[in-house]
């Protein structure tokens, strides 16, 4: 079996104005893709599998129209390089936005169809806050999503798309996929599959695998930050008996649209200002307070100093803030040195709409390693110490404080940019609080610009009747 695979994994708010660039990405491309461990697990099968190109980068704003489009070409011409395959697997996330171009997995799955033709199946994994089209479901032969949120099951997931495009050309059998739109699109912070109502409903999907002729259950959430149609909650199924595919996914989408109004933050939530005050107040530590507006792994900018700002009225102690993007204060601290002490003004370099926060700081700290990809500063001001970087970051591991001689336990007060917090911060939080910032990622999403989104769409519209129906993909087996 000859199996190309390769992919383009981002997610892009269409409320960010800061561009993405091919140097944002961490591009993979031929035999360096073979040797990298993201891919290691399709050593488990007796296939060959035939590198391309893939890229990924954390979320942000849309994708700049030149460098879609050259990795696009990069892409397609190594795998015509390759045909003829005898499958392919794109590792994709969903939620991608390319300046000017809506549908953009719809645009590189199509091309990937065109290219390897008619005969040839094509598996697809995806983030469960990815966006799905009509055109990508007709593009596909196989589909499946993380379970989880926050993602725990990647490979795993990986591995299911990979497992069906091995199983059908193993066998000759072509499964097709059927899919059943929920006009509900809501943040993941609401709906987080460790809370209700999307545990139980995401608890659902491994009894309905059961089933002989369904290889694979996914539900979406979709991606609420992206003012386009196909923003969406999606049932998607994949077998080989279209009749019940399409009961199962009606089923779920069903069941999905009933819980609609029960979607809650798993967290305790308020303004920045109210949630500073209960940060301070509390008697328990480490208090690990979510920046949840300018969360760059969903999109935000990740340099706005709001928060910030209000620890510093509060005068808020044992503060680590992690972190902002700032490449002026960045360089400026390197060009100072340790023990400098600099008046500044941090936040709003990417985005002018952003917020500051004004003060002297004391250079303690400064850091060009390459495993953060970043070049980052330690700045103190009173009782508050700031990590600022000179590009857009997440700080959500705890390797990512090690590296800078942090240790979040020992802190009274944590801010990270986030939405719910990551695996290994989580069990930190005692307890944790989202701030419901301002940003490009706000969590009010009923107060976002809606000029391409579709209509009636909850939670945006709220006195709408909706009845599922399954749609089968174009491709599905007519005998099916």
């Amino acid at each position: 079996m000859r199996i190309a695979y390769g992919g383009l994994h981002i997610e892009c708010s269409t409320y960010n104005p800061v561009l993405n660039h091919a140097d944002d990405f961490r591009i993979l491309r031929g035999e360096a893709m073979t040797d990298n461990p993201y891919f290691a697990f399709l050593r488990d099968w007796d296939a060959q599998f035939l590198p391309t190109f893939h890229a990924r980068a954390i979320a942000g704003g849309p994708v700049a129209r030149r460098t879609y489009d050259a990795f696009k070409q990069d892409f397609l011409s190594r795998l015509q390089a390759h045909l003829p395959v005898d499958g392919v697997y794109l590792a994709m996330h969903g939620a991608m936005y390319v300046e000017g171009m809506e549908d953009a997995e719809g645009d590189w799955i199509s091309a990937t169809r065109a290219l390897v033709g008619p005969d040839c199946p094509i598996s697809v994994s995806y983030d469960l806050h990815g966006n799905v089209s009509q055109r990508i479901i007709d593009a596909i032969d196989m589909f499946s999503t993380y379970r989880t949120a926050p993602h725990i099951d990647v490979e795993e997931t990986m591995r299911r798309a990979v497992s069906m495009l091995v199983k059908s050309l193993q066998t000759g059998i072509r499964p097709g996929v059927v899919w059943a739109p929920i006009p509900v699109v809501l943040p993941g912070e609401r709906t987080s599959t460790e809370d209700e109502p999307a545990k139980s409903l995401y608890a659902r999907l491994p009894a309905i695998d059961e089933a002989e002729a369904i290889w694979d259950a996914s539900l979406m959430v979709g991606y609420v930050w992206a003012d386009e149609p196909r923003a969406t909650a999606a049932a998607i199924m994949t077998g080989t008996d279209a009749r019940l595919l399409t009961q199962q996914a009606e089923a779920l989408a069903l069941a999905y649209w009933q819980a609609r109004a029960r979607f809650v933050f798993g967290c305790t939530t308020d303004t920045p200002e109210a949630c500073v005050s209960m940060a301070i107040a509390s008697p328990t530590a480490p208090v690990i307070l979510a920046d949840s507006g300018d969360n760059p792994t969903g999109g935000g900018v990740g340099d706005r100093a709001d928060v910030l700002a209000e620890l510093m009225r509060q005068q808020a102690q044992g503060v680590i803030v992690a972190g902002i993007a700032d490449k002026p204060a960045t360089d400026a601290a390197f060009q100072a040195g340790v023990g400098a002490r600099l008046p500044l003004t941090l936040g709003a370099t990417l985005d002018p709409a952003g917020g500051t926060a004004s003060g002297e700081f004391e250079v303690v700290h400064l850091s060009d390693d390459a495993r953060s990809r970043a070049k980052q500063a330690l700045l103190r001001c009173g009782g508050i110490t700031v990590v600022v970087a000179d590009r857009r970051r997440p700080y959500h591991n705890l390797e990512d404080f090690a590296l800078l001689g942090l240790d979040p336990r020992a802190a009274r007060i944590v801010v990270v940019k986030s939405g719910y917090l990551s695996p290994e911060l989580a069990p930190l939080a005692n307890p944790n609080l989202m701030a419901l910032s301002q940003g490009v990622v706000d969590q009010y999403v009923e107060r976002l610009t809606r000029a391409r989104k579709s209509h009636p769409t909850y939670p945006f519209d709220t006195d709408f009747a909706f009845v599922p129906a399954g749609i089968r993909s174009a491709r599905f087996p007519a005998a099916q």
